[in-house]
């Protein structure tokens, strides 16, 4: 009976790994999959998951399932990271929350969860964004409408376009917004322009969807979080999806978080029982590892100062490649000015080249990375980034 289904075409980021493997070239670089790598090109386990790792395992007693939501522990003190230890809405009893297989686990949930609000429920996304955010909302019946976000030509944010847009933005609606880091372009909002984004929101009355999937990797946890926490201190209702695959290098464990900010504690209970409905009828009962060893970094004050101070160097070195590679390019005399990279923040850079750029660049010079031009900073390193600097002045200067 499967002889039915359609073929389909090869993930662009899946082939373009298998293109990279099948490679002869040794010094072939790899820009293209989005995980956190060091010096040496590994993604390494963080000091603070390595002890959390051997205290769970003496800890641990049991292989039962643990509650519905999740390990209550890691949520208390996730949504204490994502909307401050004082915030108002967790004060007031008005968030509803559920630890999710991972950042995509958290958004998917969340989705379907809108499907029960309205299955009609409209959901615009920023024009370019994420390509799994694409999927992940549609595939659980939500259609799906775009916003201008960034002008390649200007290697900048639209922000007036973006505004003009959401201006006309429906009530009950849903706009997705990238908390920090946005992926792909590295291309954040201001203080003023998220202020900007909530004065619009009061006025159209829809219902921002924060994915904050790399807290700490842009300017610092505290400061990566403002936007979320102006959202939810100004407005009635905002939902967040959060992941912990960058900032606690927990890839394989998929952690996520999935919140509900609500208008009143009283409809906080509603949701945190329909959100565990949506869970229950897609994957029953949710993992405990990951979650587990997030809540003992958070809840140990040693633990949780050594994971800051590696996220704080994960995010130094980026910033430091970017700054490292606008130099040389300068300085092998490119015909572009590369300054924007510098502006840009977290694992992510748009380079503005353009597809066929990028194709010399992966045919030529073997420097893999996606036609969009985003390439993952974090696989830059003091080994590479001079034959990288070169390949890029040769294939832009013609």
């Amino acid at each position: 009976m499967f002889e039915v289904l359609p073929q389909l075409a090869p993930d662009p980021i899946l082939g373009l790994s298998a293109a990279f493997k099948q490679d002869t070239n040794p010094n072939k670089i790899d820009l293209g999959v989005g995980v956190y790598k060091d010096e040496q090109g590994n993604t390494p386990i963080l000091s603070a998951v390595a002890k959390a790792q051997t205290i769970l395992l003496e800890r641990e007693k049991s292989k039962t399932y643990i509650t519905p939501q999740g390990v209550q522990g890691f949520i208390d003190g996730m949504l204490a990271l994502i909307l401050g230890e004082k915030s108002p809405v967790l004060m007031a009893d008005r968030v509803a929350a559920v630890q999710a297989p991972g950042g995509c686990g958290s958004l998917r949930i969340l989705a379907e969860l809108l499907t029960r609000v309205n299955k009609d429920t409209k959901v615009w996304i920023s024009d370019p964004t994420w390509a799994n955010h694409i999927p992940l909302m549609a595939n659980a019946g939500l259609s799906l409408e775009t916003y201008p976000y960034f002008d390649k030509a200007s290697a900048s944010i639209r922000f007036d376009a973006m505004m003009e847009t959401l201006r006309t933005v429906e009530k009950g609606d849903v706009v997705l917004l990238h908390g920090c880091c946005h992926n792909p372009t590295g291309a954040d909002l201001t203080k003023e322009q998220w202020q900007e984004v909530v004065n619009v929101a009061k006025e159209r009355e829809f219902l921002p969807f924060v994915d904050l999937a790399y807290q700490g990797f842009g300017d610092g946890l505290e400061e990566d979080a403002y936007g979320v926490r102006l959202l939810c201190e100004n407005l009635p209702e905002v939902i967040i999806a959060a992941s912990c695959s960058k900032n606690f290098g927990l890839y394989r464990e998929r952690v996520g978080l999935a919140a509900i900010v609500t208008a009143d504690s009283a409809t906080k209970t509603i949701a945190q029982a329909q959100i565990q409905a949506v869970a229950r009828g897609m994957y029953s009962m949710p993992p405990s590892y990951g979650g587990a060893l997030v809540d003992i970094i958070l809840s140990d004050v040693a633990l949780k100062q050594e994971w800051v101070s590696e996220v704080n160097e994960m995010r130094n070195r980026m910033s430091t490649l970017r700054s490292l590679l606008v130099d040389k390019l300068t300085s092998y005399g490119a015909q572009k000015d590369f300054s924007f990279v510098n502006n840009q923040k977290g694992m992510f850079s748009f380079l503005c080249i353009t597809p066929e750029q990028v194709q010399k660049m992966r045919n030529e010079h073997s420097v893999y990375f996606v036609d969009s031009s985003r390439v993952n900073v974090a696989g830059i390193s003091q080994a590479n980034i001079d034959a990288l600097a070169k390949a890029m002045v040769a294939v832009i200067n013609g």
